[in-house]
């Protein structure tokens, strides 16, 4: 998908599209499932937009958590597990989120949850899910007071929620290392900065513009939009008389398609470029031909690229989901397997049965695990961040992204 049009992956795997079911594991008695076998049933719980704007990302997260479902059950990986999932759709909404995370802490078989997408949403759940000590993992978020505390950047970093974890890196890296890429390697000097005012936008906008600056480059103009209006004639004018020789967008994909192409329309023949929330096969179909020459970091080395993540695609092909696995698959996948990682330690270290603190005893394994996953090697830090920290800038060329430069922040 990295590499190739993400809408010739979503055309290659829509052969035997699969109906996936979202269910808990709740038997007629309201107690737990008995796995088919006589063991127990574990529900990993998926939070994730799966209508709306931004579906393309939440389905890729939805399906990716149930392929590593299937495959811990195919491989009996946790004797005596079942394993399923029980799936929410957030809407990109928090307080969509703020509910979903209620109902999966009341289902006492959900043992961890994957997602959600956004960081706004993700703040509306901690609190939730920490109360609860129900371990929370997130493919996707990106915004570092998550982890960090919201003083983080000035150095004052406190984890304010012991069960949330991400397997992505985050905006304290994304935002400058897109901001040394552009004026060392792409010798862009004047940006003009747009973002969304939301959570992942405004944060990701300041991120690059404080190492953009530091570096020496200069801010030509700025301006904040309203996503859902989709008309920016306005900004677009502004660009156009600043001079800017590069737009830099915080955001996602829904909005940033249609800022682009206005934004040359306009007149101004200058790329527009944004983190993780655009990359995105929908974003090519949004900004058209206009888009060409735009670029996009993401979190981690392209999938295709990591011998890890070969038994991940094919078996994501296998599955027969209609939707790609989009940006998050591998993150979401291996998020999952964290949980279930950390489920069989726990079972392994209690004579083959789930104690009675169960999320309590799950959640500590968590911050312990370490494993090489479809992403490269899995863990997490003090904070409970990835220790992967490596990003890919991508380039819309011709009908498809194409990776141009991966490495890690050189801060």
């Amino acid at each position: 998908m990295r590499q190739r049009s993400l809408i010739a992956v979503t055309a290659a795997l829509a052969a035997g599209a699969l109906t996936l079911t979202a269910c808990g594991s709740r038997d007629d008695k309201g107690g737990s499932g008995d796995a088919g076998s006589g063991g127990t049933t574990v529900v990993i719980g998926v939070d994730s937009p799966t209508t709306g704007d931004l579906s393309a990302l939440g389905l890729g997260i939805r399906n990716s958590v149930d392929l590593a479902v299937q495959q811990a059950n195919a491989k009996k990986y946790v004797k005596g597990v079942t394993f399923k999932i029980e799936a929410y759709d957030d809407q990109a909404q928090p307080s969509s989120g703020q509910q979903n995370a209620t109902k999966l802490v009341a289902n006492k078989d959900v043992l961890g949850v994957v997602g959600p997408l956004n960081s706004s949403v993700s703040e509306s759940m901690q609190k939730v899910f920490d109360d609860a000590k129900l371990v929370q993992i997130s493919p996707a978020n990106t915004n570092p007071a998550l982890t960090q505390g919201p003083k983080w950047n000035t150095g004052e970093k406190v984890r304010p929620y012991k069960s949330y974890f991400r397997t992505a890196t985050t905006d304290a890296i994304q935002g400058p290392f897109a901001a040394q890429y552009l004026f060392n390697k792409a010798g862009k000097k004047k940006v003009f900065l747009i973002d969304d005012k939301k959570t992942y936008g405004a944060g990701l906008a300041a991120t690059f513009k404080q190492e953009f600056t530091k570096l020496g480059g200069q801010v030509a103009g700025e301006a904040h939009v309203n996503p859902d209006t989709k008309d920016f004639s306005a900004v677009a004018t502004q660009v156009k008389s600043s001079g800017a020789d590069v737009v830099y967008y915080g955001g996602e994909y829904p909005a940033a398609g249609p800022l682009s192409k206005q934004i040359k329309k306009a007149g101004a023949a200058i790329p527009l470029v944004g983190g993780d929330g655009i990359y995105s096969g929908d974003f090519i179909k949004l900004s058209g031909k206009e888009g060409v020459g735009d670029l996009a970091t993401s979190v981690g080395a392209p999938v295709e690229t990591l011998p890890s993540a070969k038994e991940f695609v094919e078996n994501y092909k296998k599955a027969g989901f209609k939707e790609a696995y989009e940006a998050y698959g591998g993150y979401s996948y291996d998020s999952a397997w964290a949980i279930i990682e950390a489920v069989k330690a726990v079972v392994d270290a209690n004579n083959g049965k789930l104690p009675q603190d169960a999320r309590a005893k799950v959640l500590e394994a968590t911050g312990k695990v370490s494993f090489d996953g479809v992403t490269g090697k899995v863990s997490f830090d003090e904070f409970g961040d990835a220790t992967n920290k490596q990003l890919t800038v991508y380039k819309y060329e011709g009908d498809a992204w194409k990776a141009v430069e991966s490495g890690t922040f050189a801060g």
